[in-house]
């Protein structure tokens, strides 16, 4: 265990990235104590990646590129200056709302942090908000990405725990408004003790379409209802909708509707049963290039191959991470790390509070060395048994693992979104790292109330029937 574990840390202390450091750790062990022939750790590198969920991973990476070069993102940008751009503190609510919206297309804190945050901090800076303050609410909203669905780290945990990915899409919904209710109050406070003003004229014109399309969104499932109870098949009645839908966003040129209704679909093809969540994956896809090519005409065929390219190399780098990290979990159970660790913890409490106090504690400090992805491959075989051996439901379980690594993108050493903010805003690490401290407070009151509040994250999945 020393072998393997201290070897993985040695060799990423000293710059190695993540994924090589894990493989050769792993074949050192392998070289040192010859507890498997060459062909078994094969099939393990492959048995790691072959994996039907996995599929979304791509597809939801690529849905995110193509909704940044079709120019989602923009409006999606200008119907949150709309509906809160007159409040105190204007653009840094846009910020949250805006990134609440996108982090319904892209599953991920990077693009997220990459797509509309670049929008969004120019934005900022432009109206005389400090670069800081423009950087610390960015990256704060960033981390709503994973936690609403859909949702990539949830797929990647679906995977390992072996638990619904749509039970844990839903689950995400609840704790992701107490989020972003806890940073539009922060902001609130912030605009009030540093004297921050509005950054649009209060319209009620502006305020009304916005919120006519919030309405005309909300209204697609209860036309689909009032038709199906009139005796029409649900199938026919979700298409006389989405016809209906289309032909109003064209003739009325909506800001954002079509935009809103990515998570419409993707939500509700799921509890509907029409796909399960790595063909939601491809049906955002799909819906994608109909905005980028059909709806809005903004996607040109170098934008497809730069979006196409773009998702090849993200998707290479996390599958070989996921690769490196299935070698190494499976060698820390066959060097009995796991169960010692498993031991020691149930040695020193049986109480799932203090339980999961160590848990919070040890992810975070996780989260700031390891990329997400392959804390969660090594991690999640290691604790999640614990967890369930002391009743904790491992939907629960994944969304308090989920949160707490992307609050450790925030942080160096290998804070992902730290650094992305850091190139975007033109500021030092250290800089970028001190306009993020504050805003760590509203994630950490979040985290507390997601971690000993079970119902926040289970009463949606529950109420759907998706767990019991």
């Amino acid at each position: 265990m020393l072998l393997l574990i201290g070897a993985f840390l040695v060799l990423m202390l000293i710059g190695l990235p993540v994924a090589i450091s894990m493989f050769v750790a792993s074949g050192l062990y392998l070289l040192a104590y010859g507890v498997a022939p060459d062909i078994i750790v094969a099939q393990r590198m492959i048995a790691g990646v072959e994996s039907f969920p996995l599929l979304a991973v791509p597809f939801f990476i690529l849905a995110g590129n193509l909704m940044n070069i079709a120019g989602v993102t923009g409006r999606i940008y200008s119907f949150a200056v709309a509906l809160v751009g007159w409040m105190k503190g204007g653009l840094a609510q846009v910020n949250i709302i805006g990134s609440v919206i996108f982090s319904g297309m892209s599953g991920t804190a990077l693009a997220d942090a990459a797509g509309i945050g670049t929008i969004e901090i120019k934005a900022m800076k432009d109206h005389g908000y400090p670069v800081e303050a423009a950087v610390g609410v960015t990256a704060a909203s960033a981390t709503l990405g994973p936690i609403f669905p859909p949702s990539l780290p949830f797929v990647i945990y679906g995977m390992m725990a072996n638990v619904s990915i749509g039970a844990l899409f839903m689950a995400g919904i609840i704790p992701g408004v107490v989020m972003t209710l806890m940073m539009m109050i922060t902001v609130a406070w912030l605009a009030y003790k540093k004297g921050w003003g509005s950054d649009a004229p209060f319209e009620i014109r502006r305020l009304m379409a916005a919120s006519l399309e919030i309405l005309v969104v909300a209204a697609f499932p209860v036309a689909v209802y009032v038709m199906v109870a009139l005796g029409l098949s649900l199938n026919l009645a979700v298409l006389i909708a989405l016809v209906a839908l289309v032909a109003l966003d064209w003739y009325y040129d909506f800001s954002a509707v079509m935009a809103l209704m990515t998570p419409v679909i993707l939500i509700g093809g799921m509890t509907m049963g029409w796909f399960t969540p790595t063909e939601a994956a491809v049906a955002a896809v799909i819906w994608s290039l109909f905005l980028g090519l059909v709806r809005y005409r903004s996607m040109t065929f170098r934008g497809l191959a730069k979006a196409s390219f773009d998702t090849i190399e993200t998707t290479a780098s996390v599958l070989f991470i996921v690769t490196a990290a299935s070698v190494f979990a499976w060698l820390l159970t066959v060097s009995q790390a796991a169960q010692l660790m498993s031991d020691a913890i149930l040695g020193f409490t049986d109480n799932w509070i203090v339980f999961l106090i160590l848990v919070n504690i040890l992810v975070l400090v996780i989260g700031c060395f390891l990329d997400t992805i392959a804390a969660i491959t090594i991690i999640v075989p290691i604790l999640l048994p614990i967890a369930q051996r002391l009743g904790i439901d491992p939907v629960h379980f994944g969304l308090i693992i989920t949160l707490n690594l992307m609050i450790g993108l925030l942080h160096p050493p290998l804070g992902m979104v730290l650094f992305v903010l850091s190139r975007v805003a033109k500021l030092s690490v250290e800089r970028t790292t001190m306009a993020i401290l504050p805003w760590l407070v509203p994630l950490f009151i979040a985290l507390l109330v997601i971690t000993f509040i079970p119902a926040v994250t289970l009463w949606l999945p529950t109420q759907m029937g998706l767990i019991r």
